[in-house]
């Protein structure tokens, strides 16, 4: 995270306090900030696995989990067909289930304290701008308005639901704090503007080594799932 520099008014550095303090509370008490776009209806909520799949002419599902997918790719998906995330982190070495598709979200609690929350939302569209960067850091910004594009890092995830095949990335913009209370912070999303939906990965751990440990255990285990055909 970049620091404030010295010409930044010093509100910049007390408001990135009150936001980090947020997403603290915000992970210890069980929750996670609502990525709903508020002008669509309530909608049943995505899946966190891979739907019946649906027909959609001119997409290639294989195609496109077989490929890297930057934020400048975003278009080649299946237009509103939400992707998925796995629940990768079940079966990794010090993790547990504390939530399993709760209104769309699952939590995992690590041995030594770390916290993960996933989940996907669909009817985003109106955070749609001119590519998927865009549209990630508007909708960073309707979750705390506070955040500038200056604060957000480049950041990857796991792309494509099979382990055995060549490991591939999806970028996620990701914001990165210590909190008060000692805690370290870490939020990874993207918005997928042509999919209309997102998805959103929380870590809070105790220091910034574990927090460290356990976002290497989310790049190589959480996976992000593709439209299926």
């Amino acid at each position: 995270m970049e620091t404030p520099t010295a010409g930044r008014p010093a509100g910049n550095g007390r408001r990135r306090a009150v936001l980090a303090a947020a997403l603290v509370t915000v992970l210890l008490s069980g929750c996670s900030l609502d990525v709903r776009d508020p002008a669509a209806p309530e909608a049943a909520e995505s899946p966190t696995v891979p739907a019946t799949p649906t027909i959609t002419p001119g997409h290639d599902a294989e195609a496109v989990a077989a490929q890297d997918l930057p934020f400048s790719a975003g278009g080649i998906l299946a237009r509103g067909v939400p992707v998925g995330i796995s629940d990768g982190l079940r079966e990794a070495p010090g993790w547990q289930v504390v939530k399993e598709n709760v209104a769309g979200e699952s939590q995992y609690l690590k041995a030594d304290g770390c916290l993960v929350s996933a989940r996907v939302r669909g009817n985003q569209e109106a955070f749609a701008r001119a590519d998927d960067r865009e549209s990630t850091v508007a909708l960073f910004q309707y979750l705390d308005p506070t955040v500038l594009p200056g604060y957000l890092k480049t950041d990857s995830l796991r792309w494509g639901e099979d382990l055995e095949a060549p490991e591939r990335r999806v970028e996620v913009l990701l914001l990165e704090q210590a909190a008060p209370g000692g805690r370290a912070t870490a939020v990874m999303a993207r918005l997928f503007a042509t999919a209309g939906s997102s998805v959103y990965v929380s870590v809070s751990c105790p220091d910034a080594p574990s927090l460290a440990g356990a976002r290497a255990d989310v790049a190589t285990r959480l996976q992000v799932l593709p439209p299926s055909n």
